[in-house]
């Protein structure tokens, strides 16, 4: 059996980038943002077919990315994790084959040397942990684990709850065996891979840029979460901690990103996941490769 999805690439310079599917499909927009009506969402007929539906549900996917640079196998962001009860139904309890479509794509989880978590939400983390014998063991036993340092130091003081249950099953376990490291949010992991701090979504949030003779791309994380943000870059997502900063790194990252040969790699955007922002109008809109 192989996987649903298809295993997608990108080379930037000298650095090679994979895209593995946990999920893909259809929702309504409001479950993302207030404003997000089909009446809305229809307005933008560029989404069309590939990022919304005739009907004007949103189409998004949950993705990490695996990228290879200066002989480092990094896994970006871990998607939501099997055997983990979840407040999300489509994510309770799953029993999917991503660690199956990984290991096909290249990336057995024994052979991955680092695992960047873009923040600590629930969609981010999942598989950096498994369940075996009953605990919660780190899924990639030879990697070591990069957490943003003020990302930490905001979540850790959950005590209860989805974000305490979310930190307890796939964060303290990494933590707890030693593989962690707090990292701040212009670390370099690479010469051609470095965060970039992009705060609002969360306090710590961070976006990953590949550099490399001459090309560039950048991995957004959850400064957007699909593409109609480019255009309607003032809504923010339910699950911003802070809407007014996200909104302004939101706007401050497509000015800085709009009309220029730089592949950005949306970690919510369904296929073709990878394309340009394009300046339209007085907003923008983004430009899907393939």
């Amino acid at each position: 059996m192989t996987t649903e999805y298809p295993v997608l690439r990108w080379q930037v310079g000298e650095v090679r980038i994979s895209r593995v599917v946990e999920i893909e499909g259809a929702s309504p927009g409001t479950f993302l943002f207030a404003e997000a009506t089909p009446e809305r969402l229809l307005q933008h007929a560029w989404l069309k077919p590939r990022f919304l539906t005739d009907e004007g549900k949103t189409i998004g996917s949950i993705h990490c990315f695996a990228v290879e640079s200066a002989g480092r196998r990094i896994v970006v962001d871990t998607c939501v994790g099997n055997d983990k009860p979840r407040e999300v139904k489509a994510w309770n309890l799953r029993q999917g084959r991503f660690l199956a479509d990984l290991a096909e794509a290249g990336f057995a989880r024994e052979s991955v040397d680092t695992v960047l978590c873009t923040h600590l939400h629930v969609d981010h983390v999942g598989w950096n942990t498994m369940l075996a014998g009953g605990r919660w063991v780190p899924t990639f036993p030879k990697a070591r684990y990069l957490f943003g340092r003020a990302e930490w130091a905001h979540w850790s003081g959950a005590t209860e709850g989805t974000d305490w249950q979310v930190q307890d099953d796939s964060v303290r376990p990494v933590l707890e065996a030693g593989l962690a490291d707090l990292v701040d949010s212009d670390h370099r992991l690479t010469d051609e891979v470095f965060l970039e701090p992009t705060p609002g979504h969360t306090p710590g949030h961070v976006s990953v840029r590949i550099s490399s003779r001459g090309a560039d791309a950048v991995i957004t994380g959850d400064l957007m979460h699909h593409p109609v943000q480019c255009a309607e870059h003032g809504w923010a997502s339910r699950f911003d901690v802070d809407p007014e900063m996200a909104r302004r790194t939101r706007r401050a990252f497509l000015e800085r990103y709009a009309d220029r040969p730089v592949l950005v790699l949306g970690t919510h955007f369904a296929t073709p996941t990878g394309g340009r922002i394009v300046r339209d109008g007085k907003g923008y809109r983004f430009h899907g490769d393939g």
